[in-house]
């Protein structure tokens, strides 16, 4: 977890079979732990943790002065030292959790593409309109493509039951006082969720636009998305998040003419910070503009076939 956004050992993540009604804990506890999928495909990971710190104060004064010492001014002893020394080792612990993650992140990746499964993840704000647009894509393509989803949020199973409905298999993460999934939870998760080849995992990342930025799920590619009622603004706001997104959903375009907001605008700002994104304007409730997004879903599941294909 990060060292920098709330985000510590007391988050204590739970992951919620939503089909058997069971949790089970991510544990960071022990100091060997490992993730098998029935596919082969196992995670183990190892955490050493060897932390020594030795402060020695030799303060040997001998006063045998018999008189009397009279200070009027003031001493000040500036510990220079040892802040840079806290500063070097916060540095250094969140380079490795980044470095952990990452090792974590392409074993994802490694079943992902031994199963030809094609990761998504989804990143916002809070309220931007994330889970029903996923309800909306697996309603319209669930005839053409088996979905199967992992939530992620610090509490409650609401957006997991809504999903459910949908007939997609879910399983729900909570991260508790984490901000962001990473991926030993989505590994965690995948155990439970054991989607089969050739199926799409959609995974809802926790309402956030700074952490998830920073962290490797071993997903195909990030997809933000953005409400027109949360401003224009916000790609130069949070540049690494829409830096590290391949796609780009404007939602909720149908609020567009009772709203003050630059559309063009708001493109062009999330274009200087990725010039290479893709944007799509869309609702998830009238449907305007999905048929491009499930474009590019149903292009993307065949290419990343072929990939596979070529790679065998």
């Amino acid at each position: 977890m990060c060292t920098t956004c709330g985000c510590g050992d007391d988050s204590k993540p739970v992951v919620v079979n939503m089909e058997t009604g069971q949790s089970h804990p991510v544990s960071n506890d022990s100091p060997d732990h490992s993730h098998s999928h029935d596919h082969g495909h196992e995670h183990s990971h190892d955490h050493t943790h060897d932390h020594s710190h030795s402060h020695d104060h030799p303060h040997d004064h001998d006063h045998s002065h018999s008189h009397d010492h009279s200070h009027s001014h003031d001493h000040r002893h500036d510990h220079g030292q040892l802040h840079a020394t806290e500063t070097s080792t916060t540095i250094t612990l969140e380079a490795n959790i980044l470095a952990k993650n990452d090792r974590l992140a392409e074993r994802n990746r490694g079943f992902f593409q031994a199963l030809n499964i094609l990761a998504v993840n989804l990143v916002s704000s809070p309220g931007s309109g994330k889970t029903s647009l996923l309800e909306r894509t697996i309603s319209d393509l669930k005839t053409e493509m088996q979905f199967y989803v992992i939530e992620g949020d610090q509490a409650t199973l609401n957006d997991a039951e809504r999903i459910k409905r949908t007939g997609a298999p879910v399983v729900q993460i909570n991260t508790g006082a984490g901000c962001h999934l990473d991926a030993e939870m989505l590994a965690r998760g995948l155990t439970e969720l054991n989607p089969p080849k050739d199926s799409i995992i959609m995974i809802e990342n926790v309402g956030n636009l700074v952490c998830p930025a920073l962290f490797d799920l071993g997903e195909k590619c990030k997809v933000a998305v953005l409400s027109i009622t949360e401003g224009e603004d916000k790609p130069i706001k949070y540049p690494h998040m829409f830096r590290a997104a391949e796609i780009l959903l404007l939602n909720k375009i149908d609020l567009l003419p009772h709203l003050k907001f630059d559309l063009d605008a708001c493109k062009n700002y999330a274009l200087s910070v990725n010039p290479k994104i893709k944007i799509f304007e869309v609702s998830a409730t009238t449907g305007q503009g999905l048929d491009s997004w499930y474009s590019w879903l149903k292009a993307n599941l065949q290419h990343h076939a072929k990939s596979v294909e070529k790679v065998l």
